[in-house]
């Protein structure tokens, strides 16, 4: 009765072996074209750096949104798919992480000290602003955090991963 076990047994053995036994270096992800600057603007980096945005505030512990300020840099590797390097600007906005989508979000922020009294923009002014894609807000002083994605894509199956990312307050 043992023996039909035994087979058993080494036949689960042989594969766990072979993996065992593979060599790690053949393992590695072959960079097909090393890491090139390309445009913010491309449609690719916008749906990564939307995916990536997505991820960001989904993770989060805040309890408000945060948005892309300015995009700083963008680089694009290509491998097995293609990594995108996007470096950003971001700030936090004055909607909330579960707020219907009906609101325009802008960056939350303080008014600048030599800027608070007569000159400082009401809310209804601040909110009716649409926010500018590469420049910051100079009325008001952000909490800007300093964001570095690595998004990996493979935009022909809408298929989207952030391999890496980074945050530092600036």
């Amino acid at each position: 009765m043992t023996r039909p076990w035994g087979a058993r047994l080494l036949l689960l053995t042989i594969p766990l072996a072979l993996v065992d036994s593979a060599d790690l270096d053949n393992m590695k992800v072959k960079v097909l074209r090393e890491l090139k600057k390309v445009s913010p603007s491309s449609a690719n980096v916008r749906q990564c750096l939307w995916f990536a945005m997505q991820e960001f505030n989904r993770e989060s512990a805040e309890k408000h949104l945060f948005q892309v300020v300015k995009v700083l840099q963008v680089h694009l590797q290509v491998t097995d798919c293609l990594e995108n390097l996007i470096e950003a600007d971001t700030a936090r906005t004055n909607c909330r992480k579960l707020c219907k989508g009906s609101e325009s979000c802008v960056p939350k922020g303080n008014p600048r000290p030599e800027e608070a009294g007569a000159n400082q923009p009401s809310a209804v002014a601040l909110a009716a602003l649409s926010p500018p894609q590469n420049s910051g807000y100079p009325d008001l002083l952000l909490e800007i955090q300093r964001c570095t994605f690595l998004v990996g894509a493979l935009p022909w199956h809408s298929d989207f991963t952030v391999m890496r990312k980074e945050c530092v307050d600036v």
